[in-house]
């Protein structure tokens, strides 16, 4: 179900919440935890919304939108939509957009419905602030999830985010590697057991989740780890030996190759943004391996 609520007010919308919990026979009791989602754009505003839903399956939670509004408009407008059931997964969904002076005070229009003695994960879908721990949205976060996947520069914002660093920061483009470092850490509890000498990874220049494994391996590794442009492969190389793990850009099967071993096929598909918020918020500590892999890129050499 589907209500909008145009031109309103934070007290007619939460009535309307109450007064659909109460008809659906929903309760707040079995919401863990309130994600906050700030999208810049109309273009990731539904698909953020989907994988929110899809997410709650695993994290019931309330979800607040902060949809970008009309921020000319001389008159300060709040206009609200309630999402519930088959239109809100395992969750309810306020859309909230601001226009006028009131786009300048997010904050405060998001805090009365926040969920009381539960934590508040702020997720920014595609332009994020530089530094997410001091913007008033998240503030009132606890965990702060970016994307720099649907940056302009996804480079330069990967990049970035070791200088805007807090505790409690992360970025999807770290979880969607979550399966990369496993197979490769899995590839390397096997013998031989010489140490790695050097690490090429490649693919896309506009992908930054292959800048933050470069990174990881360089926090990892002593030797010099190389970011190319190419075909989408990982490639860690010892003295007796070469472990390769690459997929086609498009596929859902990798292949792991090493010297003198027979090839073996992995399932290893491009994984969606539901699965990867939903990983984020399964932890809401600080990731210290991280904040290495951020501090590693800086140690990538880019060719």
């Amino acid at each position: 179900m589907i209500v909008d609520l145009p031109d309103t007010n934070t007290g007619a919308i939460n009535k309307k919440i109450q007064a659909l919990r109460e008809e659906g026979g929903a309760i707040t009791l079995g919401r863990v935890l309130t994600l906050v989602i700030a999208p810049d754009t109309e273009a990731v505003l539904e698909e953020s919304i989907d994988a929110a839903n899809a997410a709650s399956r695993e994290h019931p939670c309330r979800v607040i939108v902060v949809a970008p509004g009309d921020r000319r408009a001389d008159e300060a407008r709040l206009d609200a939509q309630v999402r519930v059931g088959s239109d809100a997964g395992a969750n309810e969904v306020v859309v909230l957009r601001l226009s006028g002076p009131l786009s300048n005070h997010a904050s405060s229009v998001v805090m009365p419905f926040l969920l009381p003695d539960t934590p508040v994960v702020t997720w920014w879908p595609d332009v994020a602030p530089a530094v997410p721990a001091q913007d008033p949205l998240g503030q009132l976060a606890i965990r702060r999830i970016t994307d720099a996947t649907n940056a302009e520069d996804p480079l330069a914002a990967i990049k970035n985010r070791r200088a805007g660093y807090t505790p409690g920061d992360t970025d999807l483009a770290w979880s969607r590697i979550t399966y990369w470092r496993a197979l490769l850490t899995s590839a390397l509890d096997q013998g031989p057991f010489g140490p790695i000498e050097s690490a090429v990874v490649s693919g896309l220049a506009t992908e930054p989740a292959l800048d933050v494994l470069a990174g990881w391996l360089a926090s990892r590794i002593d030797g010099p780890v190389t970011r190319a442009v190419g075909e989408l492969k990982v490639e860690l190389i010892r003295a007796d030996e070469t472990i390769t793990l690459r997929r086609p850009q498009e596929g859902i099967t990798a292949s792991l190759t090493r010297t003198g071993k027979p090839d073996a096929l992995v399932p290893l598909a491009r994984r969606e943004t539901r699965d990867c918020l939903a990983e984020d918020m399964r932890r809401l500590d600080a990731d210290e391996i991280y904040l290495a892999a951020l501090e590693g890129i800086e140690r990538v050499t880019y060719v």
